[in-house]
């Protein structure tokens, strides 16, 4: 039997940023992989950084760290949480990773000479990247999202590559979806269609022919009959692949909403993959799992105390694992925003009022000295009123310099990362460490193995000994203050044996108190929340209802 040609689906976003373009990728890989379809997902991002892992978070997001060390774009933890798949390098570049590439081969000799050229030889290298993901045929479906905005001068390059790959593979092989807004305007009465219409406009004057849209819609003001035929009729659209993508309480519902307009069926029929694809296997998950979103049992509050709290994207992985744990505990994750700055200025007699209604305090991870003192006094306040804690990478550092000074009576203990000349650096950079070269040098970054402890909250959670967890971070628990922090009740609950390295820590004389160096968020899914985000949950819901000063239960 012959094979079907690979499907290549690229995703353009037009008029503005900010319109759910790698939500609607997942969505969509979800949909296709939900009908027994073999799908992959790639992001194309037009800035000229190499990758996002030194950009500022009010700029890009959090970092989403791959297995195999990836700085990325947090649109590829949507797709890992959507598609069920752990993804790698291949599955991001930027346009700076494109003219490095180039670039470097130039220098090699590798052009023989030639006059080098965005045309052929940054665009080949864009496709070369996009074949790439799908080197031999695994998946049936390539989706390709490009950020920014059509019309964007970085973004010209991948937009002419995109037009030579679907010139190449054929109408039947590859599809253009164009996510766009239809603003309402309050004082017409009406929503508009004309921005729509200019962006489709300005996609026809570079070659490319949109297959689909997908119009963001807001405030209850949805897309309807006659709207579709006139944007079908303007932008040159059949009016039967164009689809709404409308304001809902989470994005876990997108999937649902598009899969009730027929969007993954005209996809199927536009590409004649119906051969190919099976019947639906995980709507019902989906529709259950929304289900006991919006109508749980039980509720909760977690402190999150981190640095960006007015900037929620920074710690987005964090807050789609609490979805996750949230559901399968049949409980809401509300979250409070504690500002460790104020925190550390405030005068500290009993427990600060910032706690009082918290059933759990989860420090994030972090760089950088600013408000650290305030979330070393959080792990503290966790710790003296028997409050759930959970910390990730520095939260677990700062947890370990509180235990430090309040139960070693290690005065002024601390991080080399804060304090060079610190007495007692309980926190610093291990010899060990030094000699790592492959991962980021002395950083590490990616999967790393972990042996967790038996009789352990962390064997509780995760019902085996050995893990994979993905890492970002510098500093680690100095080994020569292990055997101090033991013996005053710091339990090491994982630990990376070939390296040396403490990786998971506990209390023994505290309910539920966890700090881990990796970042459990990152592998958190739709289909299964991580194990830790699950019993943390868990137990702050046993706080709330049974340990919690003046519980009603």
């Amino acid at each position: 039997m012959k094979r079907q040609p690979v499907k290549y689906i690229f995703v353009l976003g037009g008029v503005l940023s900010g319109l759910g373009k790698g939500i609607v990728s997942a969505s969509l890989g979800y949909l296709l992989k939900s009908r027994e379809l073999k799908v992959i997902i790639q992001k194309l991002d037009p800035y000229l950084n190499v990758d996002p892992g030194t950009m500022n978070p009010y700029q890009h997001g959090e970092v989403f760290v791959l297995d195999d060390g990836s700085e990325t774009d947090l649109d590829l933890g949507h797709y890992e949480r959507f598609i069920n798949e752990s993804l790698c390098k291949k599955n991001t570049t930027s346009a700076g990773r494109v003219y490095w590439n180039v670039l470097r081969k130039e220098r090699e000799g590798k052009y023989l000479g030639e006059t080098v050229q965005v045309i052929p030889h940054i665009t080949d290298e864009i496709i070369h990247r996009i074949k790439n993901v799908n080197p031999r045929h695994k998946y049936d479906v390539v989706i390709t999202e490009v950020g920014g905005t059509v019309g964007d001068i970085e973004g010209q390059p991948f937009m002419e590559a995109i037009r030579q790959l679907c010139l190449q593979t054929g109408y039947e092989n590859s599809l253009i979806i164009h996510i766009t807004l239809l603003p309402y305007i309050h004082a017409a009465g009406e929503m508009k269609t004309k921005p729509t219409q200019h962006s489709v406009m300005l996609l026809r004057e570079i070659g490319l022919q949109p297959g689909m849209l997908v119009c963001r819609t807001e405030n209850n003001h949805h897309l309807d009959g006659k709207l579709k035929k006139k944007l079908g009729l303007f932008c040159n659209v059949d009016v039967n692949h164009v689809f709404e993508s409308p304001d809902v309480e989470t994005i876990y519902e997108i999937p649902l909403v598009l899969y009730k307009q027929g969007f993954d069926g005209e996809i199927i029929k536009r590409l004649r993959l119906e051969t190919t694809a099976g019947a639906h296997s995980d709507i019902g998950y989906l529709e259950k799992f929304i289900r006991r979103y919006k109508s749980p049992g039980k509720e909760v509050t977690i402190a999150i105390c981190g640095k960006y709290n007015t900037l929620h994207d920074a710690y987005k992985s964090i807050l789609e694992a609490f979805i996750h744990g949230g559901v399968e505990n049949d409980a809401r994750v509300t979250v409070k925003w504690v500002d460790t700055e104020n925190l550390e200025e405030s005068e500290i007699s009993g427990l600060p009022r910032e706690f009082e209604s918290v059933d759990g305090v989860l420090i994030p991870g972090g760089f950088g000295h600013r408000g650290i003192e305030g979330k070393i006094l959080a792990a503290g306040i966790a710790r003296k009123y028997q409050i759930p804690f959970f910390g990730i990478c520095l939260g677990l550092q700062c947890a370990v310099i509180e235990f430090a000074r309040d139960r070693c009576d290690l005065k002024g203990a601390n991080s080399t990362e804060f304090n060079k000349r610190t007495k007692h650096p309980v926190i610093a950079i291990m010899p060990e460490q030094r000699k790592i070269r492959q991962k980021g040098a002395t950083m590490r970054l990616g999967d790393y193995p972990c042996e967790v402890r038996l009789g352990t909250l962390a064997i509780a959670a995760y019902g085996k000994r050995l893990i994979h967890e993905r890492h970002r971070h510098r500093y680690e628990v100095n080994n020569d203050y292990r055997k101090n922090l033991e013996t005053s009740g710091l339990v090491i609950s994982g630990v990376n044996k070939e390296l040396n390295l403490v990786e998971m820590i506990e209390l023994r004389e505290h309910p539920w108190f966890v700090g881990v160096q990796f970042h459990p968020e990152l592998k958190s899914r739709i289909i299964g929340a991580h194990p830790l985000f699950r019993d943390f949950i868990h137990a702050a819901i046993t706080y709330k209802y049974h340990a919690r000063p003046g519980n009603k239960s």
